[in-house]
């Protein structure tokens, strides 16, 4: 059964702008996430709920750090967007095919999987390329 758009909506900014849904849920934790973290990956992380899976591994690549509270956009629709540029790590030596995207909820272990999807074309990164989702290209959908 889907969720209504009003519900997609709460979701959302619940999770990434930590904005209270009244009489659900709060982001009032003793130590509530500041950030979402975005990683690029080489394919599908699947739905193991791990953010390394098929995580890439070109040199010099890191996880970005999205702020909760200005990082993107209000939910409408029941979907959100990168309120700005987010721009990786340019690429050393050893390059990588992308194909994937995801958010989770650290930045160098196995976070959680929030949310994952495919690119829409494939990026090869190799020595001097910065991978990057300019403002409004990473959209989130709560379905």
């Amino acid at each position: 059964m889907p969720k209504s758009t009003a519900t997609a909506n709460s979701i959302v900014d619940l999770m990434y702008s930590a904005t209270n849904w009244a009489n659900v849920a709060d982001d009032t934790a003793t130590a509530p996430l500041a950030n979402t973290y975005v990683s690029l990956h080489t394919a599908s992380p699947g739905t193991g709920d791990d953010q390394t899976t098929n995580e890439t591994a070109y040199t010099d690549y890191a996880r970005q750090a999205v702020d909760r509270g200005t990082g993107w956009d209000a939910a409408s629709g029941g979907a959100t967007a990168n309120a700005g540029t987010i721009s990786f790590p340019q690429c050393g030596v050893t390059g990588a095919t992308l194909t994937h995207v995801a958010t989770g909820t650290t930045l160098g272990a196995a976070g959680h999987v929030w949310h994952q999807g495919a690119l829409n074309s494939s990026l090869a990164v190799s020595s001097g390329i910065t991978p990057q989702f300019a403002a409004g290209a990473l959209t989130i959908t709560e379905s």
